[in-house]
C-alpha cells in the first residue's frame, strides 16, 4: 500500500503529499498543479489516470463547498464529484466533511471522513483555538488581557480555547445548556452561563466567540450586545449567528471557517498525516 492518489485540496493537502513522499510513498496528484511541491510528486493529467494508480484516494478538507465540485484552490480545473464517483468503485476515498447529498451518491465507495476521526478532531482544536485568538487580537481595539470574552458552547474547541484565553489574562465566560457543565466550567476557573440565562449578561462582553453550528445568537440576542462587541463565529455551516441581523444591527461579525488550514497549514498537514497513517494501519488489519 505504497501508492496514494491525491485529488484537489488546499495547502494542507499539498504539504501532506510532500510529507507522504518523504516517508517513502509513491504519490500521484490531480487538481494540485498550481501548488509548489517536490518535483518527485507525480502530477497526473486526468481523473482516470490518478485514480488508476492507487486503491487509496485522498481529497480535500472540506471535500466540497457547493456539493457539486471538489475544492481545488490550486487548480484552474473544476473536478465534478459526479464525474469522479465511477472511478472510485472498489476503492477507499478519504476526505473531510461529506455532505449527506454526496454520501448518498457514494454508497458503492468505501468512504472515510477525516473530520470524524477522533485524533484529527482533537488535534485540530489547537490550531482552531489559536486562529480564533489571532482574529480577536487583530480585530479588537482592546487587549485580550482584561477583556470579557464569552465562549458559546463547551465542547472540544471551547475547552482548549477557553484555557488559552484564560492563560493570556482574559476574563472567560462559557455558555452551556447543561447544568452539569457549570461545575466543570467553575473548576477550570471560568464563569458559567446557562443559555436560558444568557440574555441578562450579553451586554457586558467585549468579544463573543461561537462554536455552536446552529443559530443561537438570533436578532433578539444580538440586539442585547454592546455596540463595540466583536463576534467571531468559528462554527461550521450554517454557523451560530444570524448574519443578516448582525449586519442590520451594525455588529462586527467575523465568520472564520477552516481555521487550521489558514493559520497553521503545515502543522495541520502533520495532523492529517498522522491520522491517515492510522487509517492505513486499520485498512491493513
Amino acid at each position: 500500500m505504497k501508492n496514494i492518489s491525491i485529488i484537489g485540496g488546499d495547502l494542507r493537502i499539498a504539504k501532506l503529499a510532500e510529507m507522504m513522499y518523504v516517508d517513502g510513498y509513491n504519490i500521484y496528484t490531480y487538481g494540485l498543479e498550481k501548488a509548489k511541491m517536490n518535483n518527485n510528486v507525480n502530477k497526473c493529467n486526468s481523473l482516470e489516470e490518478v485514480t488508476s494508480k492507487s486503491d487509496i484516494i485522498v481529497s480535500s478538507i472540506p471535500l466540497t463547498g457547493d456539493e457539486i465540485n471538489i475544492n481545488t484552490p490550486f487548480s484552474n480545473n473544476k473536478i465534478n464529484i459526479d464525474e469522479l464517483i465511477p472511478y472510485l468503485k472498489g476503492k477507499t476515498f478519504i476526505a473531510g466533511r461529506f455532505e449527506e447529498k454526496v454520501l448518498n451518491k457514494m454508497k458503492e465507495v468505501n468512504v472515510i471522513d477525516l473530520l470524524k476521526r477522533e485524533e484529527l478532531t482533537v488535534l485540530n482544536t489547537i490550531s482552531t483555538a489559536e486562529g480564533a485568538i489571532q482574529i480577536a487580537m487583530e480585530e479588537s481595539t482592546k487587549t485580550i488581557h482584561g477583556s470579557k470574552i464569552l465562549v458559546m458552547g463547551f465542547g472540544r474547541v471551547s475547552k482548549i480555547l477557553s484555557n488559552m484565553l484564560k492563560g493570556i489574562g482574559a476574563e472567560v465566560y462559557c455558555e452551556t445548556t447543561k447544568t452539569v457543565n457549570c461545575s466543570w466550567i467553575k473548576a477550570y476557573g471560568y464563569k458559567p452561563i446557562l443559555l436560558d440565562e444568557l440574555d441578562n449578561s450579553l451586554g457586558k462582553f467585549d468579544i463573543v466567540i461561537n462554536t455552536i453550528p446552529h443559530v443561537v445568537l438570533d436578532k433578539e440576542k444580538l440586539s442585547l450586545l454592546n455596540k463595540d462587541c466583536i463576534i467571531i463565529d468559528i462554527a461550521s455551516n450554517p454557523g451560530g449567528v444570524d448574519r443578516n441581523a448582525a449586519r442590520h444591527l451594525g455588529i462586527k461579525l467575523i465568520w472564520a471557517l477552516s481555521l487550521p488550514g489558514k493559520v497553521a497549514p503545515i502543522t495541520s498537514a502533520e495532523f492529517i498525516k498522522e491520522t491517515l497513517e492510522n487509517i492505513l494501519k486499520d485498512i491493513k488489519k
